[in-house]
């Protein structure tokens, strides 16, 4: 069974279809198709990564999940028994719904800010997760809000539960300008199917919304909230996008 549970945020959105479906969608979904972010790989690679660390059911929960398109992908032929997304845009829970129907498992969608829900779901005590999943979202929080946030998903984490972050990260002598700099030559060099227009919208999204972190940061970070174990799994060759598992 599968609905939409509606929480609120200070920062709720509720998206109309015609601004989900907007010219930055339409160019994300054309990112997607082209493999530009390299989700194909990454993908694969959490799907090996569930499929071996998974002999019995687990319960996972995606936040920022969007419309889960890879990830259900992902979850096909694991032992999944129940899975929870969370996701500012109600268009993209629709979606979610759709693409997750291929999955044999038990689904829940919320729509909210995912780092404002966390809290509300750690004081509901309703569940502990074997999986929680973020897939290029934590990236878009400031380091504060990174560190806090991190810190209260242990409570959220049953025993042997792990935590999978898919994300930009930065090289560890990298400041924010220096990255997004290197990016940027990235997307101009390999991206080359977007218009003029398109990058130009890319570029702005970039530079306004991106603020990666080093490994070594993730790392200690998660450290301080007893995830004593780290494993980078996976790195593209740009040295820009990275697959990291946390367990504690």
């Amino acid at each position: 069974m599968s609905g939409i549970t509606h929480l609120k945020s200070s920062e709720e959105a509720s998206f109309g279809p015609q601004e989900f479906f907007s010219e930055q969608w339409k160019v994300y979904q054309k990112v997607l198709n082209n493999n530009y972010m390299g989700h194909r790989e990454v993908y694969c690679r959490l799907h090996e990564l569930l499929v071996s660390y998974f002999q019995k059911p687990f319960k996972m929960l995606d936040l920022g999940c969007g419309d889960a398109n890879f990830t259900a992908q992902a979850l096909l032929n694991t032992n999944i028994a129940s899975y929870k997304g969370i996701d500012l845009s109600n268009p993209a829970l629709e979606i979610a719904k759709q693409n997750m129907a291929v999955v044999q498992c038990d689904t829940t969608f919320i729509q909210g800010d995912f780092s404002e829900l966390v809290s509300q779901l750690m004081q509901a005590q309703q569940d502990r997760f074997d999986v929680i999943l973020i897939s290029f979202a934590l990236h878009h929080l400031h380091l504060e809000q990174k560190d806090y946030f991190i810190g209260q998903l242990k409570s959220l984490l049953a025993s042997g539960g792990i935590f999978i972050l898919i994300d930009i990260v930065s090289k560890e002598e990298e400041d924010r300008e220096t990255y997004i700099k290197r990016y940027l030559e990235g997307v101009q060099k390999y991206w080359s199917l977007l218009t003029p227009q398109e990058y130009s919208m890319v570029e702005n999204h970039i530079s306004s919304s991106d603020f990666p972190e080093t490994q070594q940061t993730l790392q200690e970070i998660s450290q301080k909230y007893s995830f004593t174990r780290f494993k980078c799994l996976y790195c593209d060759p740009q040295e820009t996008t990275q697959l990291l598992c946390f367990s504690q």
